[in-house]
């Protein structure tokens, strides 16, 4: 498990248009890392239209967002236009991030176990330190926290 001072692990993968992003395009800057389960789904458009409302705020704060799920690149497509996102979001079908970050894990809906991604935030700061890891978050108030942390 990842834990606060250690180093983000790098990744490459691709966004809504096919284009290869890697974390380590962005030293220098800090990068609000967030992991969600499925575009389309209520928690996870809630937190989605969360992000993009405050993403003008993030920018203010020289703090890129990226999302990262195991939907393709054409449901992130998708998922961005019917809201209006205007945020990194990167695809993630073989679960290489979201294996090295930990959070391809067994969790419990309604009595039921399986494996997924568990919703989980990392703040990264401009040398790809983790400087804040969040789990268990509110998808409505999360963006907010995460701005609230970065004041």
């Amino acid at each position: 498990m990842l834990t606060i001072g250690t180093k983000a692990p790098n990744f490459t993968l691709q966004d809504k248009n096919g284009k290869s992003v890697s974390l380590s395009d962005f030293l220098g800057k800090k990068v609000v890392l967030y992991f969600y389960p499925k575009d389309n789904t209520h928690g996870c458009t809630q937190q989605a239209c969360a992000f993009a409302r405050s993403y003008q705020s993030f920018q203010e704060k020289n703090v890129e967002v990226i999302g990262i799920s195991k939907d393709s690149t054409a449901s992130h497509q998708k998922f961005v236009e019917k809201y209006n996102l205007p945020f990194i979001l990167l695809s993630d079908p073989e679960l290489t991030a979201i294996q090295a970050y930990g959070v391809w894990q067994e969790k419990k809906n309604y009595g039921k176990i399986r494996i997924g991604v568990v919703r989980t935030i990392f703040i990264i700061d401009e040398n790809r330190n983790i400087e804040k890891i969040m789990s268990k978050v509110n998808p409505d108030t999360n963006a907010s926290e995460i701005l609230a942390e970065l004041a």
